[in-house]
């Protein structure tokens, strides 16, 4: 097979990002490692309230990932499945940290498959490092005064200390 013939093997790692942690990153890089292509699709999901807004999720994600090679991340609104067929991927990435994760993410998993049985879910799970990381624990921490590095980049540290601190 020559380089040309070979075709693009492309997923999407979809979620609110907000914010965005390390765990986050470390899938993008588990997802990375096994296709040409990684669409980070930041969900509007307005239904959890989030704290910083589409376009700010976005940017903050393009700048933590600058320079990685076959990483996009754009903001969507919709069902998953029609954003994978648009951009003609065929597996969706889920993180599972917890057993409690698990649940949720399999009655969604199966759902999506009734929708669109052409695409995949695969699940990945984070380091054991990051296993325990929630961005909601992470606002919680810093709106408490807590200083977040270690679980997040400086940029996004400087965000939420900004958006969440008196």
């Amino acid at each position: 097979m020559t380089p040309h013939s070979r075709s693009t093997t492309r997923a999407v790692y979809p979620g609110t990002f907000d914010p965005v942690t390390y765990g986050h990153l470390d899938l993008i890089e588990r997802a990375r490692r096994l296709f040409d292509e990684v669409r980070v699709a930041v969900a509007a999901n307005p239904g959890k309230l989030p704290l910083f807004s589409v376009q700010e999720r976005v940017a903050l994600l393009r700048q933590v990932l600058r320079g990685r090679r076959g990483v996009l991340v754009e903001g969507f609104d919709g069902l998953i499945v029609a954003y994978a067929r648009r951009h003609r991927a065929r597996i969706v990435i889920r993180g599972l940290r917890m057993l409690s994760d698990f649940e949720y993410e399999f009655q969604m998993a199966l759902t999506n498959r009734k929708l669109d049985a052409q695409v995949e879910t695969l699940f990945l799970m984070p380091s054991e490092s990051y296993a325990y990381l929630s961005s909601k624990l992470i606002k919680e921490a810093v709106s408490l005064g807590a200083d977040v590095r270690a679980f997040v980049p400086g940029v996004v540290a400087r965000r939420l200390a900004q958006r969440l601190r008196p």
